[in-house]
């Protein structure tokens, strides 16, 4: 069997040691133990949720200026010019997942 180690390492934090495929999943103390299919497809669940925010966290960040630019930018323009033509482009091109 081929275990979803990910899964099973955020659903058991702490409490696993190792999880061998084709051999099955140990805790702390070496004891052979079976998860729980529910809290690990939560764990899934959860885990594809940060991923899906991580892509969404670095497509806005390669789509901004370097910091140095943005800086001189507010620094010549202002606050405000900078949010309405530097951040909100980027934010209405790349949107917050829900």
């Amino acid at each position: 069997m081929n275990y979803d180690h990910a899964a099973i390492a955020r659903a058991y934090a702490g409490k696993w040691s190792k999880i061998i495929d084709d051999d099955g999943c140990y805790d702390k103390d070496g004891n052979l133990f079976t998860p729980d299919a529910d809290k690990v497809a939560t764990a899934r669940t959860e885990l594809d949720a940060l991923a899906e925010n991580q892509e969404y966290y670095m497509l806005r960040r390669r789509a901004y200026p370097a910091w140095q630019d943005q800086l001189a930018y507010i620094y010549d323009n202002g606050v405000d010019k900078w949010k309405t033509d530097i951040v909100d482009p980027v934010k209405a091109k790349y949107p917050k997942p829900e």
